[in-house]
């Protein structure tokens, strides 16, 4: 299209050129500012007088076909400065210009589904503090009525209530950083096994309280992984605590990992819970997206996609109703030259 573009102009330049001439010399002509030899002295002055109108004939309509789409663009450029994210150009004109409105057209769609999840991420977010501050300021009411004591069993509850406020701030920090691409990572060679035992052991007394079984299936001799390992380990971390979350006394959770094709390493967190239904599947790395009997902030598994992306890798999950939930997810190796 640039290719075609500029040649474009240029005859448009040059046919104005001739037309601009043309009716400049019959000027000159009419006013006496140019003197013509005697004998036949009309023809001339007629002959720029016809090129003139024959190639402004044909300038017109190319100058009408460019000018209703340029209106267009510009009355709808107008509608959007003033907040109307519907406004949209009709496809017509001029090659350039068609691409032009289909950009334009694709440009307000983003702009306006990205309102829509600004809205709808400050409504979450709304929800999501509500009912900790709710619990926060009742209590505290309540202890400075003197309704209650201000002992450690009406003070505890406060005080989970401040922490599950510090984490869903962590959390949305994390989640802007990684999707605005502002996240800085760390990279360095890491051993994924010793990241998965790390995992296992700080989630083992949470999995024996809930009777589930917790473990790590990891070979020891896997290539190094050019990571992040404090953000991948917030990952393992994220979908373990989602695991146990679902998975009933009598379950298990499994970490393990592997190497596809020398390429990248594999890491998968299965667990034996109730599962997804498939209708809600493509929706669980959504923010906020989390069960009817969940009690996480729906933010943990949108975290994980996110720093997953980051790092280069992709990340999915498998899972079918009464026979758990797998998420699988890849990492980059270590470069040689690293």
């Amino acid at each position: 299209m640039r290719g075609a573009f500029f040649p474009r102009i240029a005859a448009m330049f040059i046919f104005m050129l001739l037309v601009g001439g043309a009716v400049c010399g019959a000027t000159l002509w009419l006013l006496g500012e140019v003197r013509l030899p005697a004998g036949g002295a009309w023809l001339p002055p007629l002959v720029l007088i016809a090129i003139g109108l024959f190639l402004a004939a044909g300038l017109i309509p190319g100058m009408r076909a460019l000018a209703l789409p340029l209106r267009d663009l510009i009355d709808a450029a107008g509608r959007v400065e003033a907040g109307d994210l519907t406004a949209r150009v009709v496809e017509r004109g001029p090659r350039e210009m068609r691409a032009l409105a289909r950009s334009f057209n694709a440009m307000v769609g983003r702009l306006r589904a990205t309102e829509g999840q600004r809205d709808r991420l400050l409504a979450d977010v709304t929800h999501e503090l509500r009912t900790p501050v709710a619990v926060i300021q009742g209590n505290i009411e309540a202890m400075l009525d003197g309704v209650y004591p201000a002992d450690d069993d009406h003070l505890a509850p406060v005080l989970e209530e401040t922490r599950v406020l510090s984490r869903l701030i962590d959390d949305l920090r994390t989640l802007s950083l990684a999707e605005s691409g502002a996240l800085e990572l760390h990279r360095e060679p890491t051993d994924v096994a010793v990241l998965a035992a790390e995992v296992v052991a700080a989630f083992r007394s949470q999995a024996e309280a809930g009777g589930v079984g917790l473990q790590e299936d990891v070979p020891d001799d896997l290539p190094l992984a050019d990571i992040d390992p404090l953000r991948i380990r917030e990952v393992l971390s994220n979908l373990t605590a989602n695991a146990l979350r679902h998975t009933p006394r009598g379950g298990s959770v499994r970490i393990t990992a592997s190497v596809d094709g020398g390429q990248e390493v594999v890491m998968t967190v299965a667990d034996t819970g109730s599962g997804i239904p498939a209708a809600d599947l493509p929706r669980v790395f959504d923010r906020f997206y989390k069960s009817a009997d969940s009690k996480g902030t729906g933010l943990g598994l949108a975290i994980a996609k996110n720093l997953v992306t980051a790092h280069g890798g992709e990340i999915g999950a498998g899972s079918a109703v009464g026979e758990g939930t797998t998420v699988r997810f890849t990492l980059p190796l270590e470069s040689d030259g690293s």
